[in-house]
Order: C-alpha cells, then sequence, then structure tokens
C-alpha cells in the first residue's frame, strides 16, 4: 500500500489533548487520524451501498406476500 504524506495545521491546544488520546491509544497522531479517516470513509461507504440498496427496493416495488389480498380484518387483528 502506498502512503502519502500531508500537512495538518491545527491548534496548539488541541494537539496537545490529540497526544495524550493517541498515547492512551498505544499509537501515534498519525495512527489515530489515518485511524479515524478510514473508519469516516467505511461509515460513508456503507451508508451509499445502504442507500442504493433500498432505492433499488424502492423502485422494484415491495413485495409483501399478500397479492393485494387481505384475509383478516381489523377486529380480527384486536381480539384478546
Amino acid at each position: 500500500m502506498e502512503y502519502q504524506n500531508i500537512t495538518l495545521s491545527i491548534q496548539k491546544d488541541l494537539l496537545k489533548k490529540v497526544k495524550h488520546i493517541a498515547i492512551e491509544k498505544n499509537t501515534s497522531v498519525s495512527g489515530l487520524l489515518s485511524q479515524t479517516l478510514v473508519d469516516i470513509v467505511n461509515q460513508e461507504t456503507g451508508y451509499q451501498r445502504a442507500k442504493e440498496r433500498q432505492l433499488k427496493v424502492m423502485e422494484s416495488g415491495l413485495e409483501l406476500g399478500l397479492s393485494g389480498k387481505t384475509t383478516w380484518s381489523r377486529e380480527e387483528l384486536h381480539e384478546r
């Protein structure tokens, strides 16, 4: 896997907090940011796939297996 270096400017107090978080997670700031970015990409990709699947279902119509015929009444459903 090929890597690309980037330059990031953040506030000094934020960087100090991020360094502490990275130490707690036994990683570097670079590793912490890389994993966070991977998580964001995976989440977005998963959302897009789910959205596309749902749109296909909606376009093709939702089959509930009733063939347009109801074999029960409201009263039957609410009997105790």
